[in-house]
């Protein structure tokens, strides 16, 4: 089992920056060896998948996100990092952080499906 707990989420003016940590614990697997990945979910509509990587290291994001966007994780500390830059209205969502042992074929990367375990998520609030 692996639990995942968020922090970071807040509110924030368009165009601030915010950065979402999520730490993992309790499984003796090595973390290196999973894929983890950033969703979000607005009111109404489906969890979609922002940023993830892969266990090899490679890195995928949606298009919304794509240059604003910065997905890390530093194995030490058994945590994965959103660092969000020019944020903007549509980017207000509750923030999920997954994860998956093993690989994740890249084209699936950013699928819901994908990811067996998940954090309850850090709220994301961004107004003009």
């Amino acid at each position: 089992q692996v639990q995942l707990v968020e922090s970071g989420g807040g509110s924030v003016q368009s165009g601030g920056s915010l950065r979402l940590s999520c730490a993992a614990s309790g499984s003796t697997y090595s973390w290196s060896s999973m894929s983890m990945g950033w969703f979000r979910q607005a009111p109404g509509k489906e969890r979609e998948g922002v940023a993830s990587i892969h266990s090899a290291g490679w890195t995928n994001y949606a298009d919304s996100v794509k240059g604003r966007f910065t997905i890390s994780q530093d194995n030490a500390k058994n945590t994965l990092y959103l660092q969000m830059n020019s944020l903007n209205v549509e980017d207000t969502a509750m923030y999920y952080c997954a994860a998956q042992y093993g690989g994740i074929p890249l084209s699936r990367l950013l699928s819901v499906d994908e990811y067996r375990y998940w954090g309850q998520g850090t709220q994301v609030t961004v107004s003009p």
